[in-house]
């Protein structure tokens, strides 16, 4: 394994830092409260850091993600290039990938996933789609979103058709609630790879993830070290405590395995090998060990922490939002139990090959 950027995805991670770090402010973000950034999306897309993606591979993804964490940047961008970008590059018909895509790559389409499946959206033989998902993040952002029936089958509905009932999660992420009353949808992937084009999709959901998370948890460990080396206490910074030390190393340790392990997964897509549990191993990281830093985060900013103003408070809702979703850690570590007894790998030829 090799982990070092190629050129195009060392180009594409500086440009992704500049912009975050440049208009992800804590005084804008303030402003936007708990809505989307559109400007900030635009100015994204008009880089083209979406359509960078086709060429960095999902590793190169991880790395933007990872920046998108750093300042709780809140836009669609993991989702549509999830859900959207990697998921019609890998899964969709020519026809698909002809409509859709420069709509993805320029951000006039938003895509967002209602996965993982959880048998409330059944379909009928004609492809109409009934049922409701409770929270779809990024959903009122959307044009599109990519809906997993009750036998796992893809399908993209045009969010205008649907019904959304917005609803606040724990991290402002535009979630809503998905309604659909005998909607038309567009099957993703064909019938003899139903199932792989489910399964990628959710995986590559989950090492994409695990990369922001490691980026919050990045973001989250600086404010933290930042403010207990300027915060005194009878006379010395809080940093030289060996408590608070050691709680930063513990940090440091658990946001480097979540960085690690979804650069595996993600580098095995890229490279079409079998990486399904590698993404679950990612998603265990980031759930279990994310949950840690975050708490880490706001615990070593004292009474600070607790202003549900401060910076480091948004760190601590990402990062919990983070812990929940697309499985929580018990549940990742279940699924990954049960294909290691079986002996099941899955997930690559098809979708790392797409994507690379």
């Amino acid at each position: 394994m090799d982990f070092t950027p190629t050129e195009e995805q060392t180009d594409a991670h500086e440009l992704a830092a500049a912009i975050f770090g440049d208009l992800a402010t804590h005084e804008r973000l303030a402003a936007v409260g708990t809505g989307s950034d559109m400007e900030l999306w635009k100015a994204l897309c008009a880089a083209g850091l979406v359509g960078a993606v086709e060429d960095v591979g999902l590793l190169g993804l991880v790395l933007l993600l990872e920046e998108q964490g750093r300042t709780t940047a809140q836009v669609p961008f993991a989702a549509t290039c999830v859900y959207g970008l990697l998921a019609v590059t890998a899964h969709g018909s020519p026809q698909q990938r002809g409509r859709l895509l420069s709509g993805i790559r320029d951000g006039s389409v938003v895509v967002c996933g209602a996965l993982p499946a959880v048998g409330g959206v059944r379909a009928s033989e004609r492809g109409e789609l009934t049922g409701t998902v409770p929270l779809v993040p990024w959903l009122r952002d959307a044009t599109h979103v990519l809906v997993p029936d009750e036998r796992r089958r893809l399908w993209l509905v045009r969010a205008a058709d649907a019904g959304c009932e917005p609803v606040e999660s724990t991290a402002p992420w535009a979630a809503g609630r998905l309604t659909l009353d005998g909607v038309p949808g567009e099957p993703l992937g064909t019938p003899a790879a139903y199932d792989a084009a489910y399964d990628d999709v959710l995986a590559t959901a989950r090492t994409a993830f695990a990369g922001l998370q490691a980026g919050v948890c990045a973001g989250s460990l600086a404010r933290a070290v930042a403010h207990t080396n300027t915060r005194e206490q009878f006379g010395r910074p809080l940093a030289v405590k060996q408590g608070v030390q050691l709680r930063a190393a513990d940090a440091y340790m658990d946001t480097e395995a979540i960085r690690v392990t979804a650069y595996e997964a993600a580098w095995r897509r890229d490279q079409g090998l079998p990486y399904a549990t590698h993404a679950l191993t990612a998603a265990w990281w980031a759930s279990e060990a994310g949950l840690r830093v975050v708490h880490t985060g706001q615990h070593l900013h004292g009474g600070t922490g607790a202003d549900l103003e401060h910076p480091v408070h948004r760190h601590f809702l990402w990062g919990r939002q983070l812990d929940a979703y697309l499985g929580c850690g018990s549940e990742a570590l279940q699924e990954l139990g049960e294909l290691l007894v079986n002996g099941i790998e899955g997930t690559g030829e098809a979708g790392g090959g797409a994507a690379a």
